[in-house]
């Protein structure tokens, strides 16, 4: 993990600069010298602590039979896919009894093992999410564990999956964490204003109903109602059922929008959905 490390902490310098086009406040492409967003550095030992609790179980000599049985087989022999499965099971409970430091534990090995991958290699989304889940781990923490709710490891997570893999999920995150601390600066503002805008342009529903509010409402941002009533709607119609909160900001948006509001907010839409078909 020492090459990890100095990755981190090459982006902590910002001797690594962030890929891809900047988008400001609207989501809006801005320009290529205002794309460089910050990156926490980690706190010492953040990869000593994503090292699994327990040592490995050594595989059995012969292939399982059953489903499970065959993923722990995997798992152990170090298919990140099969990990990830595992992690996502004991997580939800899905099949086997739930257990989040068992989800924790197999999350912990698809990062340490795979942290260094490209992000165009074909588990690349896997370990990104890892990453994601770790972090979601570090904000809450476990209880009766090792894993104490850690803001900052948190942010740590988000950062490295946001920047080095581009994951939407942890990018939206990520933005949250600057956009919610209670004396946010005008720097951490901008930097989850930004962070919001890059998750809404790659599809994340959750950050173009987020961006959505702020713009329509005008919530430290210029208003834009249209823009904002577009990302709602985009949103809305990739809410899943228990996200109430989106369709009721969509619902309260439209009513409240004006017919020229509405009209400019169909009008960007269609170029949205063109945009994605080019």
């Amino acid at each position: 993990m020492r090459t990890f490390k100095r990755t981190i902490f090459a982006f902590a310098l910002g001797a690594i600069p962030v890929a891809g086009p900047g988008f400001g406040f609207d989501g809006a492409p801005v320009s290529p010298q205002d794309t460089v967003l910050p990156v926490v550095s980690p706190q010492p030992g953040t990869a000593a602590a994503l090292k699994r609790a327990a040592s490995p179980v050594a595989p059995t000599a012969t292939a399982p039979t059953s489903s499970f049985s065959t993923l722990q087989y995997q798992a152990e022999g170090g298919h990140p896919v099969a990990q990830w499965k595992l992690g996502k099971m004991y997580a939800e409970g899905d099949g086997v009894i739930q257990d989040d430091m068992r989800a924790f534990e197999y999350f912990s090995r698809i990062a340490n093992a795979h942290a260094e991958d490209s992000p165009s290699a074909p588990q690349a989304s896997i370990v990104a999410n890892a990453f994601v889940a770790l972090g979601r781990y570090y904000l809450s923490g476990i209880p009766n564990s090792k894993v104490k709710a850690d803001t900052e490891r948190a942010r740590e997570m988000f950062s490295y999956a946001a920047s080095y893999f581009g994951n939407a999920d942890a990018q939206y995150d990520l933005a949250r964490l600057y956009l919610k601390t209670p004396d946010a600066s005008r720097d951490d503002f901008r930097y989850g204003a930004r962070w919001l805008g890059l998750a809404a342009q790659k599809g994340q529903h959750q950050a173009q109903a987020l961006l959505g509010q702020m713009l329509f409402n005008g919530d430290r941002l210029p208003p834009q109602r249209a823009r904002g009533l577009m990302w709602l709607t985009l949103a809305r119609d990739s809410a899943t059922p228990d996200e109430a909160w989106i369709k009721e900001s969509y619902n309260r948006a439209i009513a409240k929008a004006s017919e020229d509001d509405r009209a400019m907010a169909l009008q960007m839409l269609e170029h949205w959905v063109q945009g994605r078909r080019d």
